[in-house]
């Protein structure tokens, strides 16, 4: 069940972020002004991470996330994001609704009618 990380920073002259985390997903969220301008939404499929993010002036991007694990060097690298495939719309925003019931109903609300306009 998500919940909200009340330590989250807060980096000056960046947006204002609120994050949600559980061991299946985490979702930030942006706002600005008082206003939601964004969200990424962080999920595990078939093994590997993946990031939608959805912003207002730019819409969505799917991503997934190269977790800096593999490779030749000694350390573990930054993660990053890397292009990736389809986005399972309906099964995501399903996962999603299953694992809100414990965050503000605002923000989950408005994350639901998001994640309903991604193009199937």
């Amino acid at each position: 069940m998500l919940n909200e990380v009340t330590t989250t920073r807060q980096i000056s002259g960046e947006p204002h972020r609120r994050w949600f985390a559980d061991s299946h997903m985490d979702l930030i969220v942006w706002d600005k002004d008082g206003e939601r301008i964004g969200f990424q939404l962080c999920y595990r499929s078939c093994g590997t991470e993946h990031a939608l993010t959805w912003m207002r002036e730019g819409g969505f991007a799917h991503n997934g996330v190269d977790d800096g694990e593999s490779g030749s060097f000694a350390y573990k690298m930054t993660p990053v994001l890397v292009p990736d495939g389809l986005f399972d719309r309906n099964r995501v925003l399903s996962a999603f609704q299953e694992n809100v019931a414990e965050i503000d109903h605002a923000v989950a609300e408005w994350v639901i009618q998001i994640l309903k306009t991604y193009p199937v």
